[in-house]
Order: structure tokens, then sequence, then C-alpha cells
């Protein structure tokens, strides 16, 4: 996937921080009320750029972990603050636990089923008994529809502008895509365009509950309920793991 390797430099002109305020208030009001007892400490599971990180900082002290290095690099500019560790969501053993565990739309690429319950594991595991895990796929099989966005930013220097169409290949299967194609222009002046493309996880509410419980947390759906967002277009999963 282009945008986390060759394109990673380029995330800020594609997702700025900005962006994410309001919805980095939700998810760390969602995790304080959650959680048994205080909650300090976060481990953010396929933290990419840090977006979300450089607003939960100010609760939280934080580990990101993120498979990219290159969206490793953008995180530290930003948080250096924060442990940042290289890892996959699916199988990281980091041989402690945190009050909370964060898990954003980085899940939507866990797009098998196996995928998916292992890193319900490696939250488990990372959660301390009566801590709190949140997961955010951005879509679930109830409210899925195909749809196409565009946007991008400037820094002064380069620029990035994106076309992005989601939809589903095959109805029947636990999968949708998104494509998107990227006019990129470098320092240079020198404007390219690039294709990329995503195949994600595409499940039902019951499925994820489900395989939540199997893990070992006591789970429920929410909606996401802030400015700017379809009412019933996406769902948090607030997944508790039992003191006893």
């Amino acid at each position: 996937m282009l945008l986390y390797s060759r394109l990673a430099s380029y995330w800020t002109l594609m997702s700025p921080i900005e962006d994410y305020a309001e919805e980095a208030a939700f998810y760390e009001s969602l995790l304080v009320e959650a959680c048994d007892g205080t909650a300090a400490s976060l481990l953010e599971l396929g933290s990419g750029g840090g977006n979300n990180a450089w607003y939960l900082k100010r609760r939280f002290a934080m580990t990101l972990v993120d498979l990219s290095p290159g969206m490793l690099a953008v995180s530290r500019q930003v948080n250096p603050e924060c442990e940042h560790l290289q890892g996959d969501m699916r199988d990281i053993r980091l041989d402690r636990q945190f009050d909370c565990v964060f898990v954003q739309d980085a899940v939507s690429h866990m797009n098998t089923e196996k995928d998916l319950r292992m890193t319900m594991e490696t939250a488990f595991l990372h959660c301390r008994p009566g801590g709190v895990t949140l997961f955010m796929p951005d879509a679930m099989r109830e409210h899925f529809r195909p749809s196409t966005d565009c946007g991008g930013h400037d820094d002064g220097v380069r620029g990035l502008r994106y076309l992005e169409w989601t939809w589903d290949p095959d109805p029947d299967d636990s999968q949708y895509t998104v494509d998107f194609t990227y006019l990129i222009r470098d320092e240079h002046g020198t404007v390219s365009t690039l294709h990329d493309r995503f195949v994600l996880g595409l499940f039902s509410r019951q499925e994820w509950l489900n395989w939540l419980e199997a893990a070992g947390f006591q789970a429920h759906a929410l909606p996401m309920d802030i400015d700017g967002v379809e009412p019933g277009r996406y769902e948090v999963f607030v997944a508790r793991r039992p003191v006893s």
C-alpha cells in the first residue's frame, strides 16, 4: 500500500491533524468512562501518522505501534514524547498491560476472520483486568454502501490530491475494496499520478461481538455520535476486560 510506504511523508497532506480533534475527544471520553479505575496508560495498535495520539497524549501515557516505518517516522515528528514501536497488531507481544487499548480504522485492514480475531487477542492480552479496548472499523456489513470522496492539501512546497472510490466486488464475501488515485506534486514541482488499493474487512455487528466475547471481552457497540458524521454510518466497539 503506497500510502503507508512510498507516500508516508505526504500523510499530513491527505489527513491533517486538525481534522481529528472532535473524533479524538469522543474516543477519550469513551475510554475514561468505560475503564474501571484510573485510565492513565494507552496502547494504540495501528497508530499510523499519530493524528489521534496528538490529542490523546494529553490525557494518557501512550505507546504507539504500527507496521509501517514511514508512518512511525511521521508520528515521531509530532509525538516525540510517546513511545513508538514497529510491530504487527496481529502478533506483537510487549509483555505488559495497559489501562486502555485503542485500535482505530487500521483494524479495517484485518480482512479475514483469522486476522481480526488475532488482533482481538493481542488487544485482550495487553489490556489489564478492568481495562477497556476500543475498536473503530471503517465499515460494518449493516451500514456498508459504495461511495466516493476526494480531498487533499498543500504545505507550501508539496501537494497531494486524491480521489477515493469505495466499492464491493463480491457482496457475498467478508471484504470490500477502496481504490485511491493520487496526484502528487513534489518539492521540484513535478506532478505524478499513482494508484493504490486497499482490501478491507467487512463483518457484521454480531460477528464482531461474538469474536470479542470469545477473546474474553465483555463488549457492546455504540454509534459514533459527533458533528459532521452521518448518524448510523459508523459504530465503535467498547470491549472491557473483566476483572476476574
